[in-house]
């Protein structure tokens, strides 16, 4: 395991969901501008932007509007109305695309914290948008959390599916139970990726080699499904493995797609998409963009010394 890996990384993960961090870090005009490397911006202007600017270089996209671990229903409301806003936004823009936009959701954002009635209240907005997304021929997917999560995630997706069986949902390939998922949901859409939080042993893969072996088992799984794989990594093995894989199992360019995030990479988005690949990029905006940067930060070394190195020139 690297110095960065054993020790770096599990200090970047917890100042992620450090609040009083978060208001430093927020409050540092220099940090904002950095931010924009992985972050569209804040309003829905600056997603629209980059759906324009993606689907012109034959890249597909999904939106997250950012926020997570909502702890009243004001909040979740607010969610809500975002989503359903970003959606009207987005079939307005839709026709001619050759593939569905797509949204990105995370349950917590949604109300699946709440101390009452948590997972009732986010399976009525999870519902909510999901009926919005399907009239507008919209894609969603259901976007992984913390291991403490997964349980209630699945079983809310399980439910919305019986309405909206096209609906999308995240596996970590860094967790244990991973494998055992991916044999269940092997019919479905999901997005593979290797897991970005600071999980304990007992329940996580540690080593990055060991992650990127289950991941490749877990790959071979969904490859060999009925389902849809989206094959979310920025890895060059695995990104050689996935089409290794899909020409096994006799997928073409239209049974599966790769994923990578907004701002990582781009080069290798433009190579695979004019080979023919689908690629569709993760493009987060809003306000809330603390912790989704932070993990961003913790994923590979280069990130970490890109925003060093940013602030440091900006000072």
């Amino acid at each position: 395991m690297s110095v960065f890996s054993g020790v770096a990384r599990p200090v970047i993960l917890a100042a992620a969901r450090s609040h009083r961090l978060r208001h430093t870090v927020e409050r540092v005009p220099a940090t904002k501008q950095v931010v924009h490397r992985f972050v569209s911006g804040e309003q829905l202007a600056d997603a629209l932007d980059s759906v324009v600017l993606l689907s012109n270089s034959h890249r597909f996209v999904t939106i997250d509007y950012l926020g997570e671990d909502v702890v009243d229903t004001d909040t979740a409301d607010r969610t809500v109305s975002a989503y359903l806003g970003l959606l009207d936004a987005l079939g307005a823009q839709s026709e001619g695309m050759p593939r569905p936009l797509e949204v990105s959701l995370k349950l917590s954002a949604l109300g699946q914290a709440l101390p009452h009635d948590g997972d009732k209240i986010v399976l009525e907005n999870a519902h909510t948008i999901c009926a919005k997304a399907h009239d507008l021929g919209i894609w969603v997917t259901v976007d992984a959390e913390d291991h403490t999560t997964t349980d209630s995630r699945l079983s809310i997706v399980r439910e919305l599916r019986a309405d909206h069986d096209w609906l999308g949902t995240v596996l970590q390939a860094y967790l244990r139970r991973t494998l055992g998922d991916c044999r269940d949901l092997a019919g479905s859409r999901i997005r593979l990726c290797k897991g970005a939080y600071d999980e304990p042993a007992s329940v996580a893969l540690r080593d990055r080699r060991q992650v990127t072996e289950n991941y490749l088992r877990c790959l071979r799984v969904l490859m060999a499904g009925s389902g849809y794989p989206m094959v979310a990594s920025h890895d060059p093995e695995i990104i050689t493995a996935a089409d290794t894989l899909a020409g096994e199992f006799g997928r073409g360019t239209d049974d599966f797609e790769y994923q990578m995030l907004y701002g990582i990479r781009d080069d290798e988005q433009r190579r695979l998409a004019a080979a023919g690949s689908h690629v569709r990029v993760y493009v987060p905006f809003g306000s809330q963009w603390y912790g989704y940067f932070v993990r961003r930060l913790a994923e590979r070394p280069a990130n970490l010394t890109f925003f060093l190195r940013a602030l440091a020139e900006r000072h």
